[in-house]
């Protein structure tokens, strides 16, 4: 059987950084040794490696996310690879997997994947996901997911998965929906299907969105703050269903004047925000305001989603739409 080619994006990360025997410190290193594993990764497809920046995850941004949309659109035109693995760091690995999912409109499989522990770690954990993630984008029935998320054996959707523990190496789970596949030595097996696929055509990113949390005793000085700042929308992890303390209403009621979309999502990981009690502050209260709910993401995806959102449209009913899917 002919190889399928892969495109193999390094970003940095863990999975490309050393520890440093003398201090202990994981820091990057001057040469990417998952480079320098490439000759091992040819017998499972014919690799093609870019590299377009080494950096750890907490310095991506959506400028850098958008970087890799258009790597990967302008190989998609080129109608020359069969998958896409991208390497990250783990902090932000989430986000970028979601931001690619909303941005690129493609079938084949594109495969986010990470490491907890450092290339020269005991029970180093890069190379076996990024083999299992080549694997992944090999597969034929990996096509029409969407963006994926594959570490330690599992397989999980941009959309759903979340980093939940600061260390542990099956840190990437899917609260309330699991992953939709696993990995074995025999092969790939899928046992659940996403059922949306999202795509939103942009052409840059250019907007500030917020992102809060919200907490006992929250006033509307961040909220005013938000508004004098000019940012363009702002997401609100909101308490229980999508509640907030009534101190907090003059705040959104100037954001919704300047026509700033707020955006609510829970601050629990289970469960979706709903327009529920109606006491001031609570979620209806909040709707009638003009406030949108968020169908089941967590903040830093539903930030990420008005990002994109406002670069094509500043109609609220436009942007409400979209979070509805």
């Amino acid at each position: 059987m002919q190889k399928k080619k892969i495109l193999v994006i390094h970003t940095g990360g863990t999975i490309s950084m050393s520890e440093d025997a003398s201090t202990g410190a994981v820091k990057p290193t001057e040469n990417n040794p998952l480079t320098q594993k490439t000759n091992e990764l040819l017998t499972l497809a014919d690799i093609v490696i870019e590299e377009p920046f080494h950096l750890p995850s907490p310095h991506i941004t959506p400028v850098e996310m958008y970087e890799l949309k258009k790597i990967i659109d302008k190989y998609i035109a080129l109608n020359e690879i069969s998958g896409v693995v991208i390497t990250h760091g783990t902090d932000t690995l989430e986000e970028t997997a979601y931001f690619l999912h909303l941005t690129i409109e493609t079938s084949m499989p594109i495969v986010v994947t990470g490491a907890m522990r450092s290339s020269n770690e005991i029970g180093a954990d890069g190379l076996y996901n990024l083999i299992s993630s080549i694997r992944v984008a090999s597969c034929e029935e990996a096509k029409n997911k969407g963006v994926l998320v594959v570490l330690n054996d599992e397989i999980h959707t941009a959309e759903n998965v979340t980093k939940t523990h600061t260390s542990n190496v099956s840190t990437f789970q899917s609260p309330q929906y699991g992953p939709i596949g696993i990995v074995t030595k025999r092969g790939v097996f899928f046992h659940h299907l996403p059922t949306v696929n999202e795509y939103y055509q942009i052409s840059g990113i250019s907007k500030k969105v917020a992102l809060i949390k919200a907490h006992a005793g929250m006033d509307s000085t961040l909220l005013w703050a938000i508004r004098d700042l000019e940012y363009h929308g702002v997401v609100i992890e909101a308490l229980g269903q999508g509640n907030l303390p009534p101190a907090t209403v003059d705040g959104i009621k100037a954001l919704i004047e300047k026509n700033i979309p707020i955006v609510i999502v829970s601050r629990c990981f289970n469960g979706i925000a709903q327009d529920v009690y109606g006491y001031e502050g609570g979620g209806k209260h909040l709707k009638d305001f003009g406030v949108i709910f968020s169908n089941g993401l967590n903040g830093q995806k539903a930030r990420l989603k008005l990002l994109i959102g406002l670069e094509s449209s500043q109609n609220i009913m436009d942007i409400e739409k979209i979070f509805q899917v």
